[in-house]
């Protein structure tokens, strides 16, 4: 890559590295993961970079790079490993936490438990704010896949979240 190209690109970088970061954690739910999915997704970008035509397309670019490294990570054998709910150590629970804050981590801990795909499909369709057509191109399937995949995975985050779920309704 030529200077202006590897210029156009740190500035694509700094602007956008925290929503990327932001959006890898709301699929995976650990900030280190996070942080290595956003790695490989801006890496990604950097090495077709001079193959991508239209430089407003970006965001969606990076999108589907992320939602597919998302996806292949969850797919390898290390990633079945499931840490426990409970820390030995764990100091209990003062209240002080405010309702954001517990709605916030209550609805991650849910998310955890949707399988990869619908969790992807769920973070970009209201989290990411991307309609179904939005969605389905970004993870390179039909409408209806996304479709059936929002619906599955809404009923496992209620599922997951359980009696909790009243709790979020009314925050």
């Amino acid at each position: 890559m030529d200077q202006r190209e590897e210029q156009e690109f740190a500035e694509y970088f700094t602007a956008r590295r925290e929503a990327v970061r932001r959006m890898a954690y709301m699929m995976c739910g650990d900030w280190h993961r996070a942080d290595d999915l956003a790695q490989t997704a801006f890496i990604a970008l950097h090495r077709h970079w001079r193959k991508v035509r239209d430089k407003g397309a970006l965001d969606a670019y990076v999108r589907r790079i992320l939602t597919r490294a998302v996806i292949d990570e969850s797919r390898r054998p290390w990633r079945r490993e499931r840490a426990t709910e409970v820390l030995p150590d764990r100091p209990a629970d003062s209240g002080s936490v405010s309702d954001a804050v517990a709605t916030k981590q209550t609805l991650l801990a849910g998310l955890q438990q949707v399988p990869p795909k619908q969790r992807a499909v769920l973070v970009l369709r209201f989290l990411e704010g991307l309609d179904v057509s939005g969605v389905a191109e970004v993870m390179r399937c039909s409408e209806g896949t996304v479709k059936s995949q929002c619906a599955r995975g809404l009923t496992a985050l209620r599922e997951a979240l359980g009696d909790q779920l009243g709790d979020l309704r009314s925050a």
